[in-house]
């Protein structure tokens, strides 16, 4: 048997460290990656164009080796489909976050104009943009997969669309009052410069007052 102070050593060392297998990188560094991935693609894509980005591009904007993104994305139209998904879902939980359904009908709209705006033209907001302008070079499948999406997302608006007919404040609708004003909102991408002229706050309340037609 060891001696007592053999023992208390012993005891006292402290254990070496555990080896870090080699392999994929733990789980948070990973994700972080693949984010940093999405957020520099999106500003591109909406920057520079689908088309005209490449994968060099993303690589470069991200600080990693060119082939070093293929662990989390095997093609630029893999990419491209993420962040079209990853929009959607964000804003899709942002508007259904807002209880709109509880709210006066033009309370609800005032909301839903505000936020729709925020998510088109705010600090880093190129996510839907690129879903806005690079629809077509998604292939067949993956637009099938997002209709999803955006059918929930065109829901919500349709609820409250329907309830200020309903009550008349939307004066003379028609069938096509949602994509005439998903059209007139989303056209502010190619318009609006930050920091110029009116705030987001103030154009939102425009954008209701030109809408509904009254103060």
């Amino acid at each position: 048997m060891p001696n007592t102070a053999t023992a208390i050593a012993a005891s006292e060392t402290p254990p070496e460290p555990a080896k870090r297998k080699r392999g994929r990188p733990v789980q948070d560094a990973s994700e972080s990656l693949r984010q940093e991935l999405l957020d520099q693609s999106a500003r591109l894509f909406r920057d520079k164009g689908y088309g005209n980005t490449t994968v060099r591009d993303i690589a470069a904007a991200t600080g990693i080796h060119a082939g070093s993104w293929f662990y989390h994305f095997k093609t630029k139209h893999d990419i491209l489909v993420a962040v079209v998904e990853l929009g959607l879902t964000q804003s899709l939980d942002e508007i259904e976050a807002l209880g709109v359904a509880q709210l006066p009908a033009r309370e609800a709209l005032r909301r839903l104009i505000r936020q729709h705006l925020h998510t088109l033209l705010g600090p880093k907001q190129d996510y839907i943009p690129v879903m806005l302008y690079e629809w077509r070079s998604l292939e067949a499948d993956a637009q099938r997969r997002i209709v999803g999406l955006l059918d929930r997302y065109e829901a919500v608006w349709d609820e409250v669309i329907g309830r200020l007919h309903q009550s008349g404040e939307w004066s003379m609708p028609t069938k096509l009052d949602r994509l005439l004003l998903f059209g007139a909102l989303n056209w502010s991408v190619k318009w609006y410069k930050p920091n110029v002229g009116d705030s987001l706050d103030e154009l939102a309340e425009t954008a209701l007052q030109f809408i509904l037609r009254t103060a």
